[in-house]
């Protein structure tokens, strides 16, 4: 049996915000939520939080993740006073215990798989993940002999000079034979620089120990300010970004695009420089995404085109054009073949196949149906101060320049609205219609600074 413990309990002061620091987003998921990521292929039969700072804030933001076990560490006095909070959940559990970091986000699943692995073909009672750095200032060295037996770990601010030069470090992952993690846990002592009770002594107590060096040491990487949270979100996104272009996307310029886990692409996807896809999106087979989209919890078809547009929660059917400059809201869905012009805004609305709204227009709460000309101007009046009411268009229709459909309202299929004009009744089909006051000429008019310079 296998349990997961997640060290989740610190303030993260360096990071200078009121948001623990296991709870800063990372490429559209909190840190702890991609620790947790991490190990689902593991399927644990335990997974246990060790909360402390914000404890109730963090175990709220986690409600939709089942099966998770909350422990609170009050105070918080070190990684092995933090363990040893869980002698009581974990009493009578046989097995192994993963001890993860909740602000170390970039572990892989299959580094996971290959650490316990080892740790079950050898036996250890201990096996520790481990990486060497050009620059181990401040990690804890992990001294090893070749067959990958570890004799002593020792904290950066506790050793000596020549023990400083030392550059494999624990990265702070652990695998543990649980009852016997048990047995020494109450053991551990604050005989050390911070005062605290370290995790890593445990080490020390349980034989054999061995390790795993990573091959990737920028999957250790944790997360103490907000340099180095810029830095893991730049290591991620060149992985998503890696991974995408191998399954047949081209970037044009890899390195102004951002993704979220969630992004999906079919084949032959352009991006231009500038995207970012938040949330889960599907983009569909050959389409043109870009320069300069947002793009966030949509559903993009086949052969789409978007320029300089931003969409959020929306569906674009096969074939459509949006942009430039286009926002899609909420409930926006575009049918096929559908152009969505610029500085047109749809919100919540159904936009039939062949649709054009090309220019300055507002479709809020509103159905269109199919080969609707929308003209330049046309606002949907959709709120009466109150609440939000619907436009119905039919097939075939078409709105003149500037005119206003206050809703509630309905018009057939097959009508002409006349440029300029304010509808606020329903219109029956194949009717032209108009609703503007009537143009009046005054002829010969002599203005007033025309009139004054006869004085």
């Amino acid at each position: 049996m296998l349990a997961v413990a997640v060290l989740a309990a610190g303030k993260g002061t360096r990071m200078k915000s009121d948001l623990p620091k296991v709870l800063q987003p990372l490429a559209g998921a909190t840190l702890v939520e991609r620790v947790l990521a991490s190990c689902e292929r593991l399927d644990p039969q335990r997974r246990l939080l060790i909360v402390g700072h914000q404890a109730q804030r963090v175990e709220r933001s986690l409600s939709h993740h089942g099966g998770l076990e909350f422990v609170l560490q009050e105070p918080q006095n070190g990684t092995g006073h933090a363990v040893q909070q869980l002698l009581g959940p974990l009493a009578g559990f046989e097995g192994e215990l993963l001890v993860l970091n909740g602000d170390v986000p970039l572990l892989r699943s299959e580094t996971l798989e290959h650490l316990l692995e080892r740790h079950r073909s050898s036996g250890a009672a201990v096996t520790l993940l481990t990486a060497r750095l050009t620059d181990p200032t401040g990690y804890g060295r992990v001294f090893a002999d070749g067959s990958g037996a570890v004799s002593a770990i020792v904290e950066h601010r506790d050793c000596s000079a020549e023990q400083r030069a030392n550059p494999l470090i624990n990265a702070g992952i652990y695998v543990f034979d649980w009852k016997r993690l048990a047995e020494v846990l109450p053991r551990l002592t604050s005989d050390n620089d911070q005062g605290e009770l370290y995790l890593t002594d445990t080490v020390a107590l349980l034989q054999p120990a061995m390790h795993l060096e990573v091959e990737d040491a920028d999957e250790i990487n944790g997360i103490n300010d907000r340099l180095q949270l810029a830095q893991c979100e730049g290591v991620l996104q060149e992985r998503l970004r890696r991974h995408w272009m191998r399954e047949g996307v081209t970037f044009v310029d890899p390195a102004t695009c951002t993704l979220s886990d969630g992004t999906r692409f079919g084949r032959d996807v352009i991006v231009q420089p500038q995207c970012h896809f938040r949330g889960r999106v599907a983009v569909g087979e050959g389409c043109r995404i870009g320069p300069g989209c947002l793009i966030e919890d949509s559903a993009i078809g086949n052969g789409v085109e978007l320029l300089y547009s931003v969409l959020r929660d929306v569906t674009v059917e096969d074939g459509a054009v949006v942009g430039p400059f286009a926002q899609l809201r909420a409930g926006a869905h575009i049918g096929k073949g559908a152009r969505i012009g610029n500085f047109v805004e749809v919100k919540n609305s159904q936009l039939g196949a062949g649709v054009k709204a090309n220019h300055l227009s507002y479709l809020g709460d509103a159905d269109l149906g199919a080969n609707v000309n929308v003209g330049a101007g046309t606002i949907t009046a959709n709120y009466d101060g109150v609440r939000k009411h619907r436009t119905v268009i039919g097939a075939a229709s078409k709105t003149g320049a500037n005119s206003v459909l206050v809703a509630p309202i309905s018009l057939g299929e097959r009508v002409t609205v006349a440029a300029g004009s304010t509808l606020t009744e329903n219109v029956p089909s194949g009717a032209l219609a108009f609703g503007r006051a009537r143009q009046v000429n005054k002829l010969d008019w002599v203005g007033p600074a025309a009139a004054g310079a006869d004085r």
